[in-house]
């Protein structure tokens, strides 16, 4: 080992390296990675399964899902609100009896107050009155608010926030998006595929369906909701935007016909983001 390998801590001056180390292994402020092509997935893969879609569908927002995946995903989150809508409903019922108990419980303790100082009149002296005025302490101890207070080493008379109850959402949404999402909303496209002769979508090529140009990660893609055809941006900002006529099917189209499709990534920072951040404590001088 050499001497600048022992002393190289000896310095005065905090160093990048040194910072950049007590972050990775202390924890200690944001940390930052560069994500890699693995962490990217593909523009023609589904955003829950990350696989090739055999059976693409888009959303009104333009994110890709394979059908069987987002239909699957759909009806478990039915169930789910379905459950915490039975949960809600119980909750709420045993709310109900509980502040049904103490108004009953406040109802019996006015009602035996009533009577105790009807007594005391009948007999000719308030009790309550006379042990009141005979003590001048004004220790918020007496007459009984020992009792009234909480105490704080006792499980059950420790003071406690009750937790509200709030009625559980019955929407759907998107898991990329997270707006509303219903099965109607799916698009249904299709990709043209390069060779004809491969057909597994794991290993296929696809082009634009307008000017065969081959697609990829870094490809600026819309789909065209009036034929679902993909084709490439460039194409139709040069052929299509000039008549808005589908030149799959001749149908005519709005803007709202033209969906924007999320695209993946091409593992390069230029075409996206790909740094990811970790937020952690701080202390600051």
């Amino acid at each position: 080992m050499t001497r600048h390998s022992k002393n190289n801590t000896a310095s005065s001056v905090y160093s990048y390296h040194e910072r950049q180390r007590d972050t990775k292994q202390g924890s200690y402020g944001t940390q930052h990675h560069r994500l890699s092509k693995d962490s990217v997935k593909d523009f023609n893969a589904c955003n829950l399964s990350l696989q090739a879609c055999r059976n693409p569908v888009i959303t009104p927002e333009g994110f890709l899902y394979d059908k069987e995946s987002i239909l699957e995903y759909i009806i478990k989150q039915k169930a789910k609100i379905n459950r915490n809508l039975k949960r809600y409903e119980k909750e709420k019922q045993k709310e109900q009896i509980r502040l049904k108990e103490l108004q009953e419980s406040e109802t019996i303790a006015k009602v035996q107050k009533f009577f105790k100082r009807e007594n005391n009149v009948v007999d000719g002296f308030d009790k309550e009155k006379e042990a009141s005025t005979s003590k001048s302490n004004v220790s918020n101890m007496d007459n009984g608010k020992d009792k009234q207070l909480p105490s704080f080493w006792i499980p059950n008379l420790t003071p406690s926030d009750k937790e509200t109850i709030h009625k559980p959402s019955t929407v759907v949404v998107c898991p990329m998006s997270g707006k509303p999402l219903k099965a109607s909303h799916l698009i249904p496209i299709e990709f043209t595929l390069a060779d004809p002769e491969i057909t597994d979508p794991r290993i296929a090529h696809y082009k634009c369906a307008v000017s065969g140009d081959i697609l990829t990660n870094s490809s600026r893609c819309v789909v065209l909701r009036t034929s679902g055809s993909v084709i490439n941006e460039e194409t139709l900002n040069k052929i299509i935007r000039k008549e808005m006529i589908d030149p799959i099917n001749g149908k005519p189209m709005k803007e709202s016909d033209i969906i924007p499709l999320q695209r993946g990534g091409t593992g390069y920072s230029s075409a996206n983001k790909l740094e990811a951040k970790l937020k952690k404590p701080v202390m600051t001088a």
